[in-house]
């Protein structure tokens, strides 16, 4: 027998993931859920579903987060937010929390590890553009390379986590977390866990005090838009400038923005791999290098970044090389086998490894047969190399907009881990996806 779990109706405001057993035939036998008069008490499920959508009340709901900042609560007519919550169970989150930390410095030991081996640099997919800029800026110290990242991870229905992907570049999704889910909380009465991220972001924009922070189609694009101007505001610090990557240029390895000032500190919501494809992005190298233009995060962001590092991670791993018998510990239960050629006997996924919103993704199922690929976003894997890795099973939750696969982001900034993230989408988690808060109630 084998268990998993399934989502049904529960009585009241919450809606519960309630266990079955499926037999050896494929068949299906619904558990009874064994109340306190009756004996043992069941354990909570790790994720339950809080509250139903406030009907006819959407729009002004909308328009209070919009004065809070999350302008983007609906994306072109259509529901981006969702007005319910999901709980995980204490002892989950606090698993959660442990194995970011571990995983965070795992993560720096292996960059520091790869930093002037130009070997390694290939086998990442790092465009060789950029190679001697990584060589020639300093690293920040440890558990600092990258300040403002995002952890993504697959927590199953019986509450086995396993990491996706790290994204320490760019991530987004910060305002949802910080602003808009500890007030989706609060409405239904769980724990937030996000109130620190502010604080994180005004420790690192401290130390790294940016002249101004940009983004791609600055006051047009609602989310890139609305990510810097809270970043802003979070930091506490004043005159920092917002602006459109478009406006600004190079002048002899000086930044400049289009009044002709220069920048000395920028932050840049700027994938940094694209330097080695867009028109300029030399020259924004150059500048890097040169000293001339300093970035938050560091153009080291780029070693995390790469899906690469995880394959490297898992073959150190595989070696017994470099990491301590905890961390090795630590790679074994949280990552997954992650290689740059399809190794597996059963299901796996590919994906590029500078893709983002999932545009490269490719599943796979047990018998190495093409499942389902991603149509919406950008396929990167025709600019970057491919990994491939074990799947992993994402908890399904049943909301009033529908069953979606669960999604959870742990922000890292500052070296913190400090703030949940709810995605709610399908097999692929792209850039379709809803967002739902997710928040912490007692075991």
């Amino acid at each position: 027998m084998m268990e998993r779990r399934a989502v049904v109706e529960g009585d009241g405001e919450w809606q519960e993931l309630r266990p079955v057993v499926a037999d050896d035939t494929g068949g299906t036998e619904q558990q009874p859920v064994i109340n306190g008069d009756a004996g043992c008490k069941e354990q909570q499920p790790v994720f339950e579903v809080v509250g139903e959508p406030a009907h006819g009340e959407r729009a002004e709901l909308v328009s209070e987060l919009a004065e809070l900042g999350f302008t983007w609560a609906d994306l072109d007519g259509e529901p981006y937010w969702l007005d319910q919550a999901v709980a995980m169970r204490e002892d989950v989150y606090h698993e959660l929390e442990a194995a970011s930390a571990g995983l965070w410095q795992v993560y720096d030991r292996a960059a520091r590890y790869v930093l002037g081996r130009h070997d390694l640099y290939a086998m990442l997919g790092i465009p060789e553009m950029l190679w001697q800029t990584l060589d020639a800026v300093d690293m920040n110290e440890a558990g600092q390379i990258s300040r403002y990242a995002r952890f993504d991870f697959a927590i199953s229905q019986a509450g086995e986590i396993k990491l996706l992907e790290l994204n320490s570049d760019t991530p987004t999704g910060y305002v949802e977390a910080a602003v808009a889910t500890p007030w989706q909380c609060e409405r239904r009465g769980l724990q937030s866990v996000n109130d620190s991220m502010k604080e994180q972001v005004a420790a690192a924009w401290a130390e790294e005090q940016p002249d101004a922070a940009a983004c791609v189609a600055y006051g047009s694009h609602l989310e890139d838009s609305g990510t810097i101007e809270m970043l802003v505001k979070h930091s506490g610090q004043e005159d920092i400038a917002c602006v459109d990557c478009l406006d600004l240029w190079v002048d002899e390895g000086v930044l400049r923005n289009k009044d002709g000032a220069a920048i000395d500190r920028l932050f840049a919501l700027y994938p940094k791999e694209w330097m080695a494809v867009d028109e300029g992005g030399e020259a924004l190298a150059y500048a890097v290098e040169s000293g001339g233009v300093q970035l938050l995060n560091k153009v080291h962001a780029l070693l995390l970044q790469s899906k690469g590092m995880m394959a490297l991670i898992w073959g150190l791993h595989e070696l017994q090389m470099l990491f301590s018998a905890e961390e090795r510990e630590i790679i074994s239960k949280y990552m997954l086998p992650t290689y740059t050629r399809a190794l597996f006997d059963g299901s796996y996924v590919s994906k590029s490894m500078f893709g983002r919103e999932g545009g490269s993704v490719r599943l796979y199922d047990e018998a190495g047969q093409l499942e389902v690929k991603d149509e919406d976003g950008f396929d990167t894997s025709r600019l970057f190399p491919r990994v491939y890795q074990k799947r992993a099973e994402l908890a399904k939750v049943k909301l009033a907009a529908g069953e979606f696969s669960l999604l959870t982001g742990m922000f890292v900034i500052n070296g913190a881990p400090c703030g949940l993230l709810g995605r709610a989408g399908g097999l692929i988690t792209g850039n379709t996806s809803h967002y739902v808060a997710i928040g912490v109630r007692a075991s």
